[in-house]
């Protein structure tokens, strides 16, 4: 992966590339940020521009200051994954082929054609959909963790850098996670740690204090626009039922959505959240940022955004909070969702003081 490779992301590429060249290397950095944004394709270009024998600087006023080759042995070995110094880890779970204690060293190759199909910037449900997985939860486990240790603890092949990327790092159970704060504190010598996390808030704050940040830029959300399109009419349907309470519609919707995987769930609640932050701005200082308020629905665009208001908004907030670490612990979707649309109906009905 070369920098020229990952759309919209040139200003934070050029400062990494002058972070290399004047030879300031952390040895443990959190590259934040969501994966469609590029998160993931970053740090594998940060780390290909470390390795690269013939790094390529361009004349001033250029869009990228620099860039690894792409060419020479290192940089063909970092475009196929298959660095011998690179090492790979993400979450996992049991699937039809790895039945019981599943880690990253038991789906190398099938990361590797994921991350090669979606160009790296695939997100953590696409990552469950290729498992066959839809409906289960992924983690990082300790048993990972000290396959880190072990792998680090070797000699370089290459004679370069020793390189570890920890995708969706905040999966990191707790055992996992102080597994390896020591080794993020005194890594070996010539070793680069970069942890990608979607939420800072879900890793163990001894973890965020030993690495570097990288904060990524979203450029849309972390969702394509035919994913947003859907979660549209979801979120309209949705809305409308709350309004009416009409039982049996209402168990529909939530029998269908419950039967989305988990992955899906979370990512359809966070557009919730955003939905009603941007009608809230609608209704309190008459801000509407282009395509926020956009569901599809010229009459529902034009009506609903008054709804939400400071009397419900912290409440409707925090009900989708809970739904969200609901979902994350492995609750009964159903329920979950059952459970939410009665506190965010009750919510949306609220009357102003």
């Amino acid at each position: 992966m070369q920098f020229k490779d990952i759309e919209g992301q040139q200003v934070l590429a050029n400062r990494l590339t002058e972070i290399i060249d004047s030879g300031r290397i952390s040895h443990a950095q959190l590259f934040l940020g969501p994966t469609a944004s590029g998160s993931l394709a970053l740090a594998i270009a940060y780390a290909q521009y470390l390795g690269c024998e013939n790094r390529q600087h361009y004349p001033a006023g250029s869009v990228l200051r620099a860039d690894s080759c792409g060419e020479c042995p290192n940089c063909r070995k970092y475009a196929e994954l298959v660095h011998p110094d690179l090492h790979l880890v993400f979450p996992t779970t049991t699937t039809a082929t790895v039945t019981s204690r599943p880690c990253a060293e038991d789906f190398q190759e099938e990361f590797r054609g994921f991350m090669q199909e979606f160009r790296q910037v695939g997100t953590e449900d696409d990552w469950y959909v290729r498992l066959g997985v839809e409906n289960k939860q992924g983690m990082i486990r300790e048993k990972d963790a000290d396959n880190i240790i072990r792998s680090l603890g070797l000699k370089s092949y290459e004679g370069g850098y020793k390189v570890l990327v920890v995708w969706m790092a905040e999966r990191m159970n707790v055992a996992s996670a102080n597994t390896l704060l020591k080794t993020l504190e005194e890594p070996e010598g010539k070793t680069l740690l970069m942890l990608v996390s979607e939420n800072r808030d879900r890793l163990l704050s001894t973890i965020v204090s030993r690495v570097q940040q990288v904060v990524v830029p979203d450029l849309g959300g972390g969702m394509s626009a035919e994913r947003k399109a859907e979660f549209a009419g979801m979120f309209v349907s949705w809305m409308r039922l709350l309004f009416k309470l009409n039982m049996q519609p209402l168990s529909e919707w939530v029998d269908k959505t419950a039967g989305m995987g988990r992955e899906m769930q979370k990512l359809f609640l966070q557009y919730v959240q955003e939905s009603l932050r941007a009608c809230f701005l609608k209704t309190v200082a008459g801000i509407s940022l282009k395509g926020e308020l956009d569901f599809g629905d010229p009459k529902f665009d034009q009506s609903f955004p008054a709804m939400i208001a400071p009397r419900n908004i912290e409440q409707m907030n925090e009900a989708l909070n809970e739904a969200q670490y609901a979902i994350e612990r492995n609750a009964n979707a159903k329920i979950t969702f059952m459970q939410l649309s009665f506190k965010m109906s009750r919510y949306m009905k609220k009357p102003a003081n």
